[in-house]
């Protein structure tokens, strides 16, 4: 059950933004195991002002286009699982809306299973 939050410069049109969500939920389908309609996902827009991404840490060299994604997740993966949604996150949101390799900047916070409740003040992984 993971819940993705997505942050970008604003001004992007909503089949951008709309690209970006099919992206992430294929990618987590095909890498993580993630069921059929297993979606909680937002995004923020930040004015030039309120956002800052560091143009070539790590030797990486992003563009005003960065978009950073926090995946909060079950501590339930295996390492390799994680390099592929990574790897493929960059390809799927490479191909659809287009965003560069580059600027896909991917932070995942994982938690124990009892640390989710999903509705009506349950535990439903615990």
């Amino acid at each position: 059950m993971p819940l993705l939050h997505i942050s970008l410069r604003a001004g992007k049109p909503a089949a951008y933004k709309r690209a970006i969500f099919d992206g992430l939920y294929q990618a987590m389908r095909e890498t993580f195991d993630v069921p059929e309609d297993d979606q909680f996902m937002t995004i923020t827009e930040h004015d030039v002002s309120d956002f800052r991404v560091s143009a070539t840490y790590l030797g990486v060299a992003r563009s005003d286009d960065a978009v950073l994604i926090q995946i909060t997740a079950n501590n339930t993966r295996t390492a390799e699982q994680k390099k592929a949604l990574y790897r493929r996150i960059a390809e799927l949101l490479g191909e659809n809306p287009g965003i560069r390799p580059e600027d896909v900047f991917v932070s995942l916070v994982e938690v124990a299973k009892e640390n989710w409740s999903l509705g009506h003040g349950l535990a439903q992984y615990a």
